[in-house]
């Protein structure tokens, strides 16, 4: 395996905007990061785990039959738009942390394993630098083990940085903008994912 490609390909793959980032982003601006952490490690260990069932053989199941990819193109892209609209018509009084809804250990695993581009993006792995011989189960491991530890920092930043927006958007009517803007990138980006 070469594992400085392999290593930027999972930083890449795990730090650009997306869905989960997104819902951990403002999970961490109403709970704080320490509450995100869940969420996290998730989402994080159900992309690893994708990637070592897809390396098992597992993941040409979407290749071969086009029709479960498109159910969990559906499912995802539909719950993300729910999750979407719940954060765009949160009021100024919902956004206190007791009344926001919770982007859960859960909610994060599931969205990785609804969520197609997590299965292409697996696949893509396994076929780009999972080498092949009598280690190849081995070296697959040691792969999703690497991308765990690189997605669980990158998701971090991602926590970090909703806790920053509490500091530089302070008063309601800048929370809510901020917020209705990040419902609109969740949006975008499910939508994006599902007419790429």
């Amino acid at each position: 395996m070469s594992l400085i490609p392999f290593l930027l390909f999972a930083f890449v793959a795990s730090i650009t905007p997306g869905p989960t980032n997104i819902l951990v982003l403002t999970n961490s601006q109403h709970f704080g990061v320490k509450n995100t952490v869940p969420a996290i490690l998730g989402g994080c260990i159900a992309a690893s785990a994708i990637v070592l069932i897809s390396g098992a053989g597992a993941g040409e199941v979407l290749s071969q039959y086009p029709l479960i990819r498109q159910l969990m193109n559906w499912t995802g892209v539909l719950w993300l738009s729910w999750m979407s609209w719940q954060l765009f018509r949160a009021p100024a009084a919902r956004l206190c942390a007791e009344n926001h809804i919770r982007f859960t250990a859960q909610a994060a695993a599931l969205l990785q394993i609804v969520n197609p581009k997590t299965w292409m993006m697996a696949l893509a792995v396994v076929s780009l630098f999972a080498p092949a011989g009598d280690q190849a189960l081995r070296d697959i491991a040691l792969m999703a083990l690497w991308f765990l530890l690189i997605s669980i920092a990158c998701l971090m930043c991602w926590a970090w940085l909703g806790k920053a927006v509490n500091r530089i958007f302070r008063t309601t009517v800048a929370m809510v903008r901020f917020q209705r803007l990040m419902a609109l990138c969740l949006l975008v980006s499910a939508w994006a994912g599902m007419l790429a």
